[in-house]
C-alpha cells in the first residue's frame, strides 16, 4: 500500500472491487467491511494490533507468496502494512483471532518443519512450508462450513493478492495502466506473455 493510493481513497475504494471480483467476491474474508473501510479518512491512520516486528513477518510471508521477479514484489508495495491495517479495521473480532492464531500456527509449523522461525529460514524453506500450508488450505476450504471459519493461510494468500494488485506497483508495474478515460479499441493485437490491463481505478 503505497503513499500515493494511501492519499487517493476512490482508487482504493474501486479498485478492492474490481479485485475482489477477480479472486471470487463474497468469497474474500471481510469484502463488505473492507469496502465501508474505504470511506472518509481511513487511510489517514496508521495504528494498528500488530507491533512493527509482526509487520515485517508479514511483509516477508507475502514477498514469499509474491516475490520480485521483473516487477517489485509484495514486500515493496508495503504489503505488510497493509495486512495490518486492513486486519485491524475491517476483520470482526473471531477474523481477526482466527488471523493471529494463524501466524502462531505458521511460525510453529515453521520450526517444525525448519528448525527455525519463519524469518530465520531459507527462501526454499519458506517457499516449502507455504506451499504445504496452501495444500491444506485448499484441503480445508473443501469441508462443509469452512467458510464460517476460513482458513487463516486463505486469509494471508487473499490480503497479500488484494494488496498487491491494489497498490501503485501492482497496478502500475506488474500490470499495465492508461488513466481513463481514453480512446476505446475494441481489436487490441495480443502477444503471449504479455501483461493483463490494470482496470481504471
Amino acid at each position: 500500500m503505497t503513499k500515493t493510493l494511501r492519499n487517493d481513497l476512490v482508487t482504493r475504494r474501486e479498485a478492492i472491487r474490481r479485485v475482489s471480483a477477480l479472486l471470487g467476491g463474497t468469497a474474500l474474508i471481510g469484502q463488505a467491511a473492507w469496502l465501508a473501510g474505504c470511506e472518509g479518512n481511513y487511510y489517514a491512520r496508521r495504528g494498528t494490533l500488530f507491533l512493527p516486528d509482526e509487520v515485517a513477518l508479514f511483509d516477508e510471508i507475502a514477498d514469499t507468496i509474491l516475490p520480485a521477479t521483473k516487477t517489485p514484489g509484495a514486500k515493496a508495495a508495503e504489503v505488510g502494512f497493509f495486512m495490518a491495517v486492513m486486519v485491524s479495521d475491517t476483520y470482526d473480532p473471531e477474523e481477526q483471532r482466527t488471523f493471529r492464531e494463524g501466524i502462531e500456527t505458521l511460525e510453529r509449523e515453521s520450526r517444525t518443519q525448519n528448525g527455525v522461525g519463519f524469518m530465520a529460514s531459507s527462501p526454499e524453506q519458506r517457499v516449502a512450508l507455504l506451499e504445504r500450508l496452501d495444500r491444506e488450505a485448499i484441503e480445508y476450504m473443501r469441508q462443509p462450513g469452512a467458510i464460517d471459519r476460513p482458513h487463516y493461510f486463505r486469509m494471508l494468500k487473499e490480503l497479500t493478492l488484494l494488496g498487491y494488485f491494489t497498490s501503485e506497483i501492482g497496478y502500475t508495474q506488474a500490470m499495465r495502466y492508461v488513466e481513463s478515460p481514453g480512446r476505446f479499441d475494441p481489436c487490441v493485437t495480443y502477444v503471449p506473455g504479455d501483461k493483463s490491463w490494470a482496470p481504471h481505478a
